[in-house]
This record gives structure tokens, sequence and C-alpha cells, in this order.
């Protein structure tokens, strides 16, 4: 027995020692040395492999004498193929990826709170990049987003594919995000396009359409999200200074000052990192001495991003964000005959506005499968203008949010979510109610049916509104995409949208240049049901076709009114409307790239179907195009604007405003040259821009003349 068991020790031995198995490991980098986490290596022709840790470390076991094929992967990255021989002991292989530039695949999170291609959506989106706020001279975001295919802007209204008219700064239907934050304000609802300083942004995403499926109340005409700058590796400064003038008015009538009216920038920017610490800031100062009497604004906005990397798998981004304004207060004209001059109870109105968002987002990569995002942040509202009224509001507003990303396989993501808000008020016109609302969420995308990627979700909501009843709203959206082809995608989704009335629509009472307005304790949610079937055609990196039909049914529709019994103005759940359109949008570089033309055209049919009219503030026809021509180091370009005559206004206005209808078709000529000094050492660049050449005269909202023609020269050095 004893001989039994030693013969069976040694072979057992023997065979230990036959099978001796070895190790490949090591630390992936990029090529500024970080580590690169969840990069997948595989040995080829087999599958097995493993994946690299926080660290960038990774390790293969278990592997025996012979020849090895090794491929190193990872989204945004070049892959990486390495051949190893194992011959009795294991290997040490440290490996570096190089980024790769993907020129026909736009990178966009908005849609689904993760990084997507936007070729791979279901729905539409667009994106406009950083340079186009430099090239037109934009100091505001509300202007860029005027050439977006689908968008229209009343004033600071904006409107994707017919979601809004004018609510006069009451509650928005479409959702501002800075880096993924809500940011809107917590009394009026509204939003505040001239806080966002516009060198700090890298990009801007916008997604047409109901997204209260991820996003909640304020979602239902789509989202706008505003993607800052990344901190870069080596100390960057930016300065910016501007200078413009206003020409005469077209009418001598009008020509209510004999001095030149001024408007000019400046603003400082500096990024740099401190070992695992990088902060970027900015300071930009806005003073305008406007075409309009009483139309003067004098604005200081601040910003600061802090990135903390407390590991290689784990941040925590800060954000503060302010602006301080003054100006004067120009509601609408006296008549047409003093088209820049404010009726008479408006003269030296003012207004002070001081608003301050802090946000802190808190990123952990736990695994290349789990992704958690924590987003808290605090909203101050403080203004008051000088009216007899003495209108003023203070708010606070609260929010947090905890999302979980979880990749079950390359074919199956969930994202999921809940967040929650609150909102207080100190105010004459709303008094001092509250607000407090919730949601969960839930989306799921998969691709296991390729070349097809089914998106669903759908999100619980519970909002309450002070003294009016708590309400619930359940909020879901499914969505289809499929290749044809390499060229040609096809998309289409459909889903339902709510929004909560804010604080100003359910509580004001005031009186505003005339208007009495009443506040109405039944106020309740307005809901959506939204559809699109679109088409995605891109033969080339120089060719890009895109094309939707949509329909959107609204229920509930929140506007504002004329109470009959009283002649009272209140907002009001009076409309049951109806939105049809088509959108498309055509993007050409040709002669290698020297000429660029983008062109877009959107068809709008509204209808309120109890009046069987058309919404107010809706254009049927919107066109935009712009044409870029480079040589050498110039740029030369035009950009034109066109919308056909707004078919209803507020016939209530009209009766106060005198010469409140007239409005006609649009026609918005700019021209824009601008030359880059890099290729002579200096990191400089000079814009020049003529903006309304043809001293069009239109109104966007009743009794409000937009810019007269105007020009501006501005520098911009990158350090």
């Amino acid at each position: 027995m004893k001989i039994i068991f030693l013969n069976i020790f040694v072979l057992i031995f023997t065979a230990h020692l036959t099978a001796q198995t070895y190790s490949i490991s090591g630390k992936i980098t990029d090529t500024e040395n970080k580590p690169l986490i969840g990069v997948n290596i595989i040995l080829t022709g087999t599958g097995y492999g493993t994946s690299s840790d926080q660290n960038g470390d990774y390790e293969i076991i278990e592997l025996t004498n012979g020849n090895y094929n090794l491929k190193f992967s990872a989204v945004g990255y070049d892959n990486v193929f390495r051949n190893i021989t194992i011959k009795d002991k294991s290997i040490l292989m440290n490996v570096t990826m190089t980024e790769k530039a993907v020129e026909t695949q736009q990178v966009i999170v908005t849609a689904g709170k993760r990084e997507q291609y936007i070729t791979d959506l279901p729905v539409s989106a667009d994106v406009i990049p950083s340079g186009e706020f430099s090239k037109k001279n934009f100091s505001n975001l509300e202007n860029a987003l005027r050439y977006v295919p689908g968008v229209n802007m009343t004033e600071d209204q904006i409107s994707i594919r017919g979601s809004s008219g004018y609510s006069r700064g009451a509650g928005s239907r479409v959702l501002l995000a800075l880096d993924g934050i809500p940011f809107y304000t917590g009394d009026t609802g509204e939003t505040i396009w001239e806080m966002i300083p516009t060198p700090v942004i890298q990009r801007v995403e916008i997604i047409k359409g109901a997204a209260s499926s991820l996003y909640g109340s304020t979602a239902i005409g789509g989202v706008i999200n505003v993607i800052t700058n990344d901190i870069p590796e080596k100390p960057a400064t930016f300065f910016n200074s501007f200078i413009g003038m206003y020409d005469k008015p077209a009418h001598s009538e009008w020509r209510w000052s004999d001095e030149n009216r001024y408007y000019n920038g400046l603003t400082l920017a500096h990024a740099q990192k401190f070992g695992g610490f990088g902060i970027e800031a900015s300071l930009t100062r806005l003073e305008d001495m406007s075409y309009k009497q009483n139309g003067f604004s004098h604005k200081y906005i601040g910003f600061l991003k802090g990135k903390f990397e407390i590991n290689p798998a784990s941040t925590i981004t800060i954000l503060a964000n302010t602006l301080n304004k003054k100006g004067g207060n120009f509601y609408y004209w006296k008549d047409s005959r003093h088209a820049l001059i404010p009726a008479d109870d408006q003269q030296g109105q003012t207004i002070k506005t001081s608003r301050y968002l802090f946000g802190a987002v808190y990123k952990n990569v736990i695994n290349q499968d789990l992704l958690l995002n924590v987003k808290t942040s605090y909203y101050r509202t403080d203004w008051n203008d000088t009216s007899p009224a003495m209108d003023k509001s203070l708010t606070n507003l609260y929010r947090g949010e905890v999302q979980v990303n979880k990749s079950f396989s390359d074919e199956v993501v969930i994202v999921t979510g809940i967040e929650g808000l609150s909102s207080n008020v100190k105010s004459n016109l709303f008094g001092n109610p509250d607000m407090i609302s919730g949601g969960i969420y839930v989306q799921g995308d998969i691709s296991y049916f390729s070349p097809l990627t089914i998106s669903a979700g759908i999100r619980y909501d519970y909002s309450r509104l002070d003294s009016l009843k708590g309400e619930n709203a359940l909020s879901p959206k499914i969505g289809l995409n499929y290749k044809l082809t390499d060229d040609l995608i096809l998309r289409s989704s459909a889903g339902t949208g709510f929004r909560a009335p804010s604080l100003a629509e359910a509580f004001t009472s005031t009186t505003a240049s005339g208007i009495i307005i009443k506040p109405n304790p039944d106020l309740k949610s307005e809901t959506n049901f939204t559809f699109e079937i679109g088409a995605g055609y891109l033969p080339s990196d120089y060719f890009n076709l895109d094309a939707a039909l949509f329909q959107s049914e609204y229920y509930d529709f929140i506007e504002p009114r004329i109470d009959p019994a009283d002649g009272l103005a209140v907002f009001s759940n009076v409309t049951r409307a109806r939105i049809q359109g088509v959108e498309t949008d055509i993007k050409s570089d040709l002669f290698k790239k020297s000429l660029s033309l983008s062109l877009s055209y959107t068809y709008l049919w509204t209808r309120d179907l109890n009046k069987q009219k058309a919404l107010k503030y809706r254009p049927r026809h919107i066109f935009a195009g712009s044409i870029d021509y480079y040589l050498w180091n110039f740029d030369l370009g035009t950009d034109f604007r066109y919308w056909s005559r707004i078919e209803e206004i507020d016939d209530e206005l009209v009766r106060i405003i005198n010469d409140g209808d007239l409005r006609a078709e649009v026609y918005v000529l700019d021209l824009r040259a601008s030359y880059n000094f890099s290729s002579l050492g200096i990191p400089a660049s000079l814009f020049l821009n003529a903006d309304n050449v043809l001293n069009y005269n239109y109104v966007e909202l009743i009794g409000n003349l937009k810019p007269v023609r105007n020009y501006s020269l501005s520098l911009q050095f990158n350090f």
C-alpha cells in the first residue's frame, strides 16, 4: 500500500513539473503615461483574456510554454498587437496605447447619459462645436441655437420642433444642463442662457423631442447640454476682447440718440494642472449701450471648474458659475414710429440680478462594466426691478442625482438612476411657495440583433408645488436604430413627456406693463406623446444628409390667457395641440475641405385643436444656411436665416401694445472673416463680423425690434 501511494505521489509531482504554468503581466498607459482602465487583452484565436484594472495593470495566468498573439483594445484608442514566446518563465510586458481620432463618429453623452456615437442613436441630435462661438462672435449661447435645425427662438424662449411659444419667462419645455447638471431657475423655471460663458464651451449637444424618460420635467421638448472644456495637461491661458457698434436705424424716426451705440466684451481664462488636481477659471465682462433706449446692460460672468483625481478610477469635479447683471427694462415699444423707445411707463426702469450655481460630480469606474455618477447642485437666484410693482424674488434650488451605468456585455448596457430636488422662494409676486420633486429611471440599449439596436426606457416622477395637489407621471420611451448599410442609417422613436408647472405659472400675482396677472391654484401638469422617424446618409467624411418626420400630441398645454370673467391674465391648461413637421439638414465639405456648406430646413404644421388655429409664435417655414471658405489662414463666411411670418400671436397683448400686430417674414444675412496668426508664430486670431447686413427690421416678440445692422472686431489669444 505504501508503494502504491508513493507511485501516485511521484506521478502527480512529475505531472506538476511537466505542466508548470507562467503568466503575462504589465501596465497599460496612454501617451501621457496615464494608466488606462478597462482595456481588453485577448489571446487571439481563443476566448481567453482579461482587462486592465484601476491602475492599468493586467495579468493573464496559467499559460504554458509556447507562442501567443495578444490584442489590446479600448474605445477611442488604436488596437495594439503583440507576439510573445513563453519559455520557462513569466513575461512582463508594458504597453502604450495611442488615441485615435474618429472624424465621422461624433460622440455625445446627452441622449443616453453615457458616451455613444451619434450614428447609434434612435433620436435626432445636433452638436455645436466650440469654434462656432469664436468665428461668429457669440457671447450668448442663445444666439448660436438660432442656427440649429428644428430650433427657433422667441427672444430668450427656445422652441425645438414647435414645442414652445412664449410664456414671458415662466417655464421652459427644453431642459438646459451644464455638464449634465440641470440648469433652470427654481422660481420661474426659465433658462438663463447669458449665464454661461461661451469661451469655456467645448461643445453643445442638442437632443430633439421628448426626453422625460431620462430627464423628467422640463425636457418635454428636448435637452440642451453644454459640455465645458477638459482641463489640459499643460497650462493654457485664453484671452478674448471685442468691440462692436450698432449702425443707424433704417428710419430717421427711430433715431432716438445722436451718439454711436457700442457694445464690448472681455474674457480672461486660465487652466492648469497641479499633480492630480486641475483647475480652469474664467471671468467675462460684457457691456452693451444698446440700439434701444433703456435697453442697456452690464454683465459679469464668472466660471470655475476643478477636477481632483482621487485615483485613476475616481474623480471629483466641482463647478461654479455666477452672473451679476444690471440692465434697463424694455418690454415693448411705444409704437411703430418710435420702435426703439419703450412705452412711457418703462422709462428709467432697471433690473438687478445675481445668480449662482454650484455643482459637484463624483465619478467612479468601479470596474470595466460598472460606472457610478453622483451629481449635486445648488442654484441661487436673487433679482429685483424698479417697476411700479417693485417685483423681487430670492430662490434656493437644491438637486441631487445618483446614476449607475452597467454593461452586461458589449451588446447590453443599462443606465439607471434616482434624483430629487427642492426649491423655496421668497417673493412679493409669487409669495413664499416651495416645491419638491423626485424621479427614478432606467434605460437599456440592446444590440444583440446587429445591425439593429433597441433602446427602451421608463421614468417615474412625483412633484408637488406648495399648496397644489401632488402629481405623478410615468414617461416611457422606445427607440430603434437600424444600419441598413454602412452609409445609410434608419432610426425611429416614440415616447411620452410631461412638464410640471413652475412656481411662477401657478402663483404669480403682479402687474407687468399694464397686464395684471393672477395665480391659478388649479394648474396641473402638461403631457405629450411624440414620434419620429428619420434617416442619416453618410457616404463619406465630406457629406452628411439627415432627414426626419415628427409628430407631437400635447395635452393640457399650459399657456397664458385672459380670463373673460375678470379680464385678468392667468396661466391655464387651455390647449389640446398637435405639431407635425419635417426637418432636413445637409452638411458638405468640398475641394479638400476648403469649402464648407451647411443647409437646413424645417416645416412646422401646428394646431390648437380646440380653436382650430395655429399655435402662437411658431413659424411654418424655417431655413438656415452657412458657407465657409478656407484659404491659407483665412476663413471667409456667410450665414443666412429665414422664417415665415408668424401666424398667431397674443391677441390680448395687441390690445395693450400700440401696433403690436406688426410682424413680417424674416431675412437675416451675416458676413464674417477671420485670420489665424499661428503660421507667424503668434498664438492669436482676428475676427471681423457684420450682422444683419441688410439692416432688415423684424420682431420675434410683439413690439420688440431685433438688432439693427452692427459690426464687431474681436481678438483672441491662446497661450
